[in-house]
């Protein structure tokens, strides 16, 4: 058995006592789905049927049904295992790229030292030997590469202590948003700049229809299509005259639709209109907005960091390739090996290098593209959203229709005429 999320945590949100119409309106999903999910899960995890007078049924659980599962299924205990262990797998990927940029670096300035020093050593020498006939002294050229302040001294200590953003945040003067951002440490922000931090929306579709369910379940199961429009985005104008678009909705939750006798088209949907328990109306967005693809979390320090250390390495590899060009043949055996071994894995820090700088550059374009994208489906949602509220007085006879087809059946524990957590002795000496 693989219990479905959705179900197990539409449940515990629910109070453990649920009905198909609650489920799927808090989830989001096809009401055929919940109601098949809901009886495996009820048999599984040690639920129990209720059943009214009417036959509606509702599924009560007990508060530690996960327990239950978890105990009884090795596969799940297996899942959260590797859910944790893929937590901590994933972590060390992340910072793997940080930790390759700064040996990378550290090995390209250690070969380059060693060949300044190496090549000045060899010219000293020529030098002193030729000053005994010139009676002049000789000058080393040492090319200074680090006028850039020290970029290791991320590593030390002191580095978020004297980091004045960090300090406003350890002090609670940063808002909690920011405040998020900061929780990134370097290694990580590194893998922030170069791949970003994943889908803003990975639960769009998710949010879509539990925000349609609890539409309909606060306008107590009968809607009307301009209601549903603002969250949706299978509209245009093909479909728009005719409301061909609340097929799917009618689908998922299995509504009716009905036509007045003025011809306006209202839909219901009893399976929501069934409720383990009162609840108050849901509060909802008035249209379904998504989120616009962030470039990194990361701070803005770290990513002027980042960039500096990406274009450090850069100049490194090619002043790398500059100085290898010179003859070295008067190094020690032991520094040649090591920058032969250097000359080894030179495509691999190339390669690195320019990649390390061109995919944030070409994910930066790619994300103004698809953020356009977004920003063009949210304002035909909200300007949606605008046309219910702007046209309410000649929608009024259609929310009236839908009104007479409104009802809210709560099944309380005392209208309960049956439940399989009773013998049936029990149950007949209650009816």
């Amino acid at each position: 058995m693989n219990p479905n999320p959705a179900i197990m945590k539409s449940v515990e949100q629910l109070d453990y006592r649920v009905t198909v119409g609650d489920v799927a309106s808090e989830s989001g999903l096809d009401v055929a789905l919940a109601q098949r999910e809901l009886l495996a899960l009820a048999s599984e995890a040690g639920g129990h049927l209720q059943v009214a007078e009417t036959g509606d049924m509702v599924y009560a659980f007990p508060n530690d049904f996960r327990t239950i599962l978890r105990n009884r299924y090795w596969k799940l205990r297996a899942k959260q295992w590797l859910s944790k262990a893929w937590e901590v797998i994933f972590y060390l990927i992340r910072i793997s790229f940080g930790i390759l940029l700064i040996a990378s670096i550290v090995i390209l300035a250690i070969a380059i030292a060693l060949i300044v020093i190496g090549l000045s050593a060899s010219r000293g020498d020529n030098d002193n030997r030729s000053s005994n006939s010139r009676g002049g002294g000789g000058m080393m050229f040492m090319p200074n590469f680090w006028l850039m302040p020290n970029p290791f001294s991320i590593f030390s200590p002191r580095y978020h202590r004297n980091n004045y953003y960090y300090q406003q945040s350890y002090q609670g003067n940063v808002p909690p948003q920011q405040r998020q951002e900061s929780e990134l440490n370097f290694l990580e922000s590194i893998y922030s700049f170069l791949f970003g931090d994943g889908n803003p929306n990975p639960n769009l579709e998710e949010r879509r229809w539990q925000e349609i369910g609890a539409v309909i379940q606060n306008n107590q199961g009968a809607v009307i299509a301009e209601q549903i429009a603002p969250y949706l985005d299978n509209i245009n104008i093909y479909n728009e005259r005719d409301e061909d678009y609340m097929l799917p909705v009618l689908t998922r939750f299995n509504g009716y639709p009905e036509v007045s006798e003025t011809g306006d088209i209202i839909y219901y949907f009893p399976e929501l209109q069934v409720k383990a328990s009162v609840k108050g109306k849901s509060s909802i967005a008035p249209y379904l907005e998504e989120n616009k693809w962030q470039f990194s979390i990361a701070t803005s320090s770290q990513k002027i960091m980042a960039f500096g250390l990406g274009a450090v390495y850069f100049i490194l590899v090619l002043v790398f390739y500059s100085l290898t060009q010179q003859d070295i043949s008067a190094l020690s055996p032991d520094l040649v090996s090591f920058v032969d071994f250097v000359r080894f894995i030179y495509p691999i820090l190339v390669s690195y290098s320019v990649a390390y700088l061109t995919v944030p550059l070409i994910r930066y374009f790619w994300l103004q593209t698809r953020n356009n994208k977004i920003e063009k489906r949210n304002e035909n949602r909200q300007e949606r959203a605008g046309l219910l509220i702007e046209n309410k007085q000649e929608l009024q006879p259609k929310i009236n229709y839908a009104r007479q087809f409104a009802t809210q059946k709560i099944l309380s524990e005392d209208e309960m005429i049956y439940s399989t957590d009773r013998d049936m002795l029990d149950n007949l000496l209650e009816d």
